[in-house]
């Protein structure tokens, strides 16, 4: 991209803020004070301040989600989490098996597929059971409240595949008394159709969600179709002040097509996913006190025909899989004495599933039939010294029935500098169990193998300005890991095994300016630098948007640049774009509004998966209802 084009295009978005700073400044005088959400709870399972922790941790809420109006939740993650990439191969759906999209990567950890970032749904891990990765298509926007990312190590709490980090769904929930309703609709460029709907009930002591979602694609190529039904329910009762218990289940069922590369097309490559999620959580709070105790069940059901290109017969078979995991988690937190907080708990998991190959006579071969299980207890311990020093210290045991056991420690300080600066350094460490799919499925396997693991090494600093109106931060981090899994040949055939390293060093930032209360500004940025490049993790990448509301209208636009995107390793090939996309809506009524949306309005031509160009500029237009 012309180094003059991206710096018209980021003028264009923030001269708007600018001039009309320059235009308000007296009425600033006179500002709101806008508090910024301070109290998460990823980073320690109980909500704790912010500023007290020594982990790097994002948090993207209701409102942002709402305004994106994806009805995925990794489009609008990747742009407001620094460090945070997704790939993507079309203008909905990311698919399974051969040509998917979905991979995330953090930091440059993630993998291919994403094992090495752990993906929460109100704490409890979500992953595949035989291949060990995430279902990117399974997290939809109507399920989050809000999405709180930990950039960085999360091992010592959440165990395997958190290594590069984690990002936790916390689910929807009604915050006051009554009875809500809104319906979704919107459609668009290549016969695209979104539809979320949603009820909310709060009555007493009881309350409920229920959301459903249907979207479909013809998709910008020639056999890229994509079709996906969504439901999740959730029901909570509340015993008394202290005592709460919820039960939620979440089905999504999608068939996706995937058309090959453009040099290698492919005919008949189709997938149709069930995914299935079910919790039930007892929870208590006294203040000094609160823990949960909480049973999770995660399944699945593939059906995937591989395809076959132009001059080939096609396959005999379809390939089939039911997966797994199921488990039990237990924590208490508690404050021994001032400044005090400790948290102990426990993990079990039972994980796996069967994957076979169903011949078109009838027949069946069975490639995997594999469960193992998990044990694993922690406690993580926290000390404020001082008005301005606190200390944390973790520490894991975690036993796997093949792969052995694995200790992992982590530390931290958190320098109060004033009230409304503060300085973190954090050191700990990340490790990721071997899959089913790579000790005992498809020719590279190797039961033999051990955890990938690594040391990260952080300092941040971030600063409210101006009553919280102006807020930045700034990070450096430094990873080195080892035991990496890699497919070599070993003897003359591909085999997996722990030969991999890593080394990545890398820069973050972020700045937020509420200007007044109808405009607001906000940009990213993070640079990586690899010394052992992986797909799918780009050296820079900035993203910049404006935001105006008032009285019926909202509108906003932002810029995402990607520079240094690998799209290969070997041969060594990537990828720079710049993306711009807007948005706007109107309040024709108290229970209606109208929006517009544009995706790369540049008509950039680009690819993230290398062979599958990205569509250009598309339009989505449609009305929010609100009962």
């Amino acid at each position: 991209m012309n180094d003059k084009l991206l710096s018209a295009l980021l003028v264009a978005v923030l001269a708007p803020s600018c001039l009309l700073r320059a235009q308000t400044d007296d009425t600033l005088h006179t500002k709101k004070t806008y508090p910024i959400r301070e109290v998460v709870v990823t980073g320690t399972r109980n909500e704790t301040d912010l500023r007290h922790l020594p982990m790097t941790v994002s948090v993207v809420d209701r409102r942002t989600i709402e305004q994106d109006r994806q009805p995925s939740l990794l489009p609008t993650l990747a742009r407001q989490v620094p460090g945070l990439f997704v790939t993507g191969r079309g203008i909905m759906g990311y698919g399974v098996s051969t040509g998917a999209a979905g991979g995330m990567s953090l930091r440059g950890i993630g993998g291919s597929p994403t094992t090495g970032l752990l993906v929460l749904i109100d704490g409890h891990p979500q992953y595949m059971g035989l291949m060990g990765h995430p279902i990117a298509d399974a997290y939809q926007s109507m399920l989050a409240d809000r999405v709180e990312v930990v950039r960085g190590p999360a091992s010592v709490l959440y165990g395997t595949n958190a290594m590069g980090g984690v990002m936790n769904i916390v689910t929807r929930k009604i915050h006051e008394d009554g009875v809500k309703s809104n319906v979704r609709i919107g459609y668009g460029s290549y016969n695209t159709l979104q539809t979320e709907a949603a009820n909310f009930v709060r009555a007493g002591r009881f309350s409920s969600v229920v959301t459903g979602s249907y979207n479909r694609t013809d998709g910008h190529r020639p056999d890229m179709g994509f079709e996906q039904y969504g439901g999740y329910a959730k029901l909570g009762y509340r015993f008394s002040d202290e005592w709460n218990l919820w039960a939620d289940v979440n089905l999504t069922h999608f068939n996706a097509s995937n058309p090959g590369t453009v040099w290698t097309p492919l005919i008949d490559n189709d997938s149709r996913i069930t995914r299935g999620m079910t919790s039930v959580s007892l929870q208590n709070d006294y203040g000094r006190t609160s823990g949960a105790l909480s049973f999770f069940h995660n399944w699945g059901r593939h059906k995937i025909d591989d395809g076959y290109s132009a001059g080939q017969q096609p396959p005999d078979y379809r390939f089939n899989s039911r997966d797994r995991m199921l488990g039990l988690s237990w924590y208490q937190s508690a404050t021994l004495f001032e400044g005090n907080r400790l948290t102990v708990g426990i993990d079990y998991q039972h994980f796996g599933g069967k994957a076979w190959n169903r011949y078109l006579d009838g027949g069946e071969k069975t490639t995997a039939d594999v469960t193992q299980n998990e044990v694993a207890g922690y406690v993580d311990f926290r000390q404020q010294l001082a008005r301005w020093l606190t200390v944390d210290a973790g520490l894991r045991i975690d036993r796997h029935s093949q792969a052995g056991t694995q200790w992992i420690p982590q530390g931290g300080l958190s320098f109060a500098l004033s009230k409304s600066a503060g300085l973190k350094a954090m050191i700990g460490k990340g490790f990721r169990f071997p899959t089913i799919r790579e000790m005992y499925m498809f020719p590279p396997q190797n039961p033999d193998l051990k955890p990938e693991r690594l040391m990260s090494y952080e300092l941040s600093y971030t600063q409210r300005l101006l009553d919280g109106v102006l807020s930045y931060g700034a990070n450096v981090f430094f990873i080195d890991g080892s035991n990496m899994i890699m497919t070599v040949p070993v003897d003359g055939r591909p085999m997996n095994v722990n030969t991999g390293k890593v080394e990545n060093w890398g820069v973050e930032g972020q700045i937020a300016w509420r200007i007044d209360a109808s405009w607001s500004a906000s940009a990213n940025y993070s640079f990586l630098h690899m010394k052992y490049p992986v797909v799918a993790a780009p050296e820079h990448k900035l993203y910049g948007e404006v935001r105006f509301s008032r009285k019926r209208w909202t509108a906003s636009t932002g810029i995402q640049y990607v520079h240094g995107l690998y799209t290969s390793v070997s041969p060594q090939t990537t990828e720079n774009f710049v993306l711009w996309n807007a948005d706007a809506s109107f309040r024709a009524a108290k229970w209606l509004e109208a929006f517009v949306r544009g995706e790369n309005l540049l008509a950039q031509r680009y690819e993230i998966n290398a062979g599958f160009p990205m569509p250009r500029a598309t339009v989505m237009i449609g009305a929010n209802f609100t009962f």
